[in-house]
């Protein structure tokens, strides 16, 4: 069955009034299918998902939030089958466009609040980033994305997928939008901003393409321009990378599986394909992979502390290419999800914030560059895209 290339979810907009004066008045907002907002069903991406859950009474922490600060709420967007998909198309509800590269995949699993964003029928827009849900759509589309520290940013009142990987961030145009949703959802004023030694990861530039290489050099020379400039390292040892991308997957999924099954053994619902072999490969994992996945997990996360804790910035393509055209096979966007999942990985082991930049064009359609910092130090990467913005 076919449906429409859109942003929004079909039906009439859910839409609510920011309190007046608030910090973000006059600017608007949407939240993604996982969010909930009182009186409508959260959907989650799949026909059977609202069905067999009831409708909440109250809203999200994150809808809230931007309620109070003063942004009017003008709908919710697409998201992947529950949140499992990475580049942003939903067999249901359609794949939502990407008006930064007409014709082509938009990111996911937040697809459609990044594709409402590029669009411009927002300011603002709710994501969830488990395994780069934010981070890659922002790259993708255009766009300021931010995945938080995990638990900076409340995920009360959202679909979960991985209790140690959810985490809720946002989408905007610019720097200066994109900012002041952070104050709000961070809860904290922008500090001056800061880096002690800019680190470029040369081991994952050589994952992304040479066009996105090129394309992202300049950036690298602007960042470094602002903080004394730059030093290469590599991230982990040859063919390390992988792994850490391989035992994520499994930490995530079987996370996942533990969420979802009791309403998939209740309910039998209806998957797309790419959703299903996710599941079935989840529901697969033994507690001995999970263990060891873990103290992968443990890896990562020490030597990236030893990286950024002092104060560092890490600098990494958010993704290795641009967004792939629609239409491709199956085989081809397993390829594909496989070398973002590199990439994304590394601040989702080690539960970092990644803010992905929008300072890359290349063939015609933007790339992102992330700049990864130690746990907590959120507000100081969105004071950094804003210097940026203002010093061009």
């Amino acid at each position: 069955m076919e449906f429409p290339a859109e942003a929004f979810l079909p039906g009439p907009r859910v839409t609510l009034p920011g309190t007046p004066g608030g910090p973000l008045a006059g600017l608007t907002f949407a939240a993604k299918d996982l969010f909930d907002v009182a009186g409508h069903p959260t959907g989650g991406g799949n026909p059977d998902w609202a069905a067999s859950h009831p409708t909440p009474a109250r809203h999200a922490w994150a809808v809230r939030r931007l309620l109070d600060a003063g942004a009017e709420l003008v709908g919710k967007t697409v998201t992947c089958e529950i949140s499992l998909g990475i580049l942003g198309f939903n067999p249901h509800e359609g794949t939502p466009p990407n008006p930064a590269a007409p014709g082509c995949l938009p990111g996911g699993s937040s697809s459609g609040s990044a594709s409402a964003v590029a669009a411009g029928a927002c300011d603002i827009a709710l994501g969830t980033d488990s395994g780069g849900s934010v981070r890659v759509p922002a790259s993708l589309c255009g766009l300021y994305g931010m995945r938080p520290t995990l638990g900076a940013v409340s995920v009360e009142g959202v679909l979960r997928q991985a209790e140690t990987f959810d985490t809720a961030g946002w989408f905007a145009r610019d720097a200066a939008t994109f900012a002041r949703a952070a104050s709000a959802l961070l809860n904290e004023a922008l500090p001056e901003p800061s880096a002690a030694g800019v680190l470029v990861a040369e081991d994952a530039f050589a994952i992304a393409d040479a066009e996105v290489r090129e394309a992202l050099a300049p950036a690298l020379a602007r960042i470094g321009g602002m903080f004394g400039g730059v030093t290469p390292i590599a991230l982990a040892e040859p063919g390390e990378l992988e792994v850490w991308g391989n035992q994520r997957n499994i930490c995530q999924r079987a996370e996942a599986w533990r969420n979802f099954s009791p309403w998939i053994d209740r309910c039998n619902p209806r998957f797309g394909f790419s959703a299903a072999r996710n599941l079935a490969f989840a529901a697969t994992i033994t507690p001995e992979q999970f263990a060891v996945a873990n103290s992968v997990r443990a890896r990562v996360v020490e030597r990236m502390r030893a990286l950024l804790e002092g104060g560092a910035i890490l600098c990494i393509p958010t993704t290795p290419f641009t967004a792939p055209p629609l239409g491709l096979s199956l085989s081809e966007l397993d390829r594909q999800s496989g070398r973002i999942g590199l990439l994304c990985s590394i601040a989702g082991m080690a539960s970092l914030p990644q803010l992905s930049l929008p300072l890359g064009t290349a063939g015609g359609k933007p790339c992102g560059l992330s700049i990864i910092c130690w746990r907590g130090a959120d507000a100081r990467l969105a004071a950094i895209a804003l210097a940026l913005e203002n010093a061009r």
